[in-house]
């Protein structure tokens, strides 16, 4: 049997904040390479001139393996198989000239198999609500970079492991505990190039099922991004994600092999519609590599985003 898949695993930007855009973009050519490069990486983006956002996501994704206990990549077995499905309605509302507010409400479907047969479970997921707030915009100053903080919190909407009633927990579909992030991110504008670091650390509360209480170390996480613009406002942006974190500790007791770590590189893309409508698109893939990930499953997979904005 496969692991779980859990909806908030890993922090997509959707997840955590929609990325505002360079708000006092020196020049037109900055202001295009900011916003049609960030919304290529993130798709809750609200550009300068829009007040708000409504995006449908649809995703895919498949478990070919497995990073065991100790870091090392192992195959799914010929008679196992899992295929994710899901089905994201989001959208962003600006509140300030510098600060936005972002929901996500995913519904998934995961189908399962093994050497005993086959289940399909669905559900709705975990709730996200974000925010992101812009200190210093990108693109102000050639040398000091857009500044922002991020924060956000998950709440447990979603069927944890404990109460799936599948025999493969396919309906599963989140974590059962709320979760906060908080993070920072900073963004330059270099000509059509658009770079991007961000940090953030997530915490979880208490997870009790009956005597038992459980509680997951922080996460932290590191995203390196970098976007291209061309003339049309289409883009392309490329990104990598390290996350990590410690031995989880039931009923006060430090658990060995119980550590996570997971890398996913993501290829993006935007293609405007008109004035209002965009298509978004995207590519992951989990590096199958020992060491890169750890008590995680390999979870590549595909999704294409449409977007209204105004």
């Amino acid at each position: 049997m496969t692991v779980p898949r859990c909806i908030s695993r890993f922090p997509e930007p959707l997840l955590l904040a929609a990325l505002t855009c360079a708000l006092l973009c020196p020049s037109r050519l900055h202001a295009q390479a900011c916003c049609a490069g960030a919304a290529a990486l993130t798709p809750g983006r609200l550009a300068p001139h829009e007040d708000a956002l409504l995006g449908l996501q649809l995703r895919t994704a498949i478990v070919p393996g497995t990073f065991d206990a100790h870091g090392a990549y192992v195959s799914a077995p010929a008679h196992a198989s899992e295929l994710d499905l899901e089905q994201d309605l989001f959208g962003a509302l600006r509140l300030t000239r510098h600060a936005q507010l972002a929901l996500l409400v995913p519904v998934l479907e995961t189908r399962r198999q093994d050497r005993n047969g086959s289940e399909l479970g669905a559900g709705f997921g975990d709730v996200n609500f974000s925010g992101r707030y812009d200190f210093y915009s990108a693109g102000r100053s050639r040398y000091l970079p857009g500044i922002a903080l991020l924060a956000g919190v998950t709440f447990p909407t979603g069927t944890p492991v404990e109460r799936a009633t599948g025999r493969l927990a396919t309906d599963a579909t989140g974590l059962g505990v709320v979760q906060g992030n908080v993070g920072i991110a900073f963004e330059q504008v270099y000509d059509r190039w658009l770079v991007g670091l961000t940090g953030l650390a997530a915490l979880r509360a208490s997870h009790r099922v009956g005597v038992v209480s459980e509680t997951l170390s922080p996460q932290w996480t590191g995203i390196a991004a970098l976007a291209y613009s061309f003339e049309n406002a289409a883009s392309l942006g490329l990104s990598v994600a390290y996350s990590a974190e410690g031995r989880a500790t039931i009923n006060g007791m430090t658990q060995a092999d119980t550590a996570r770590r997971h890398t996913a590189l993501t290829l993006s893309g935007l293609w405007p519609l008109g004035n209002r409508w965009h298509l978004q698109g995207y590519l992951q893939w989990d590096p199958p590599i020992d060491t890169l990930g750890k008590n995680q499953p390999d979870n590549p997979g595909i999704g294409v985003a449409l977007i209204h904005a105004w």
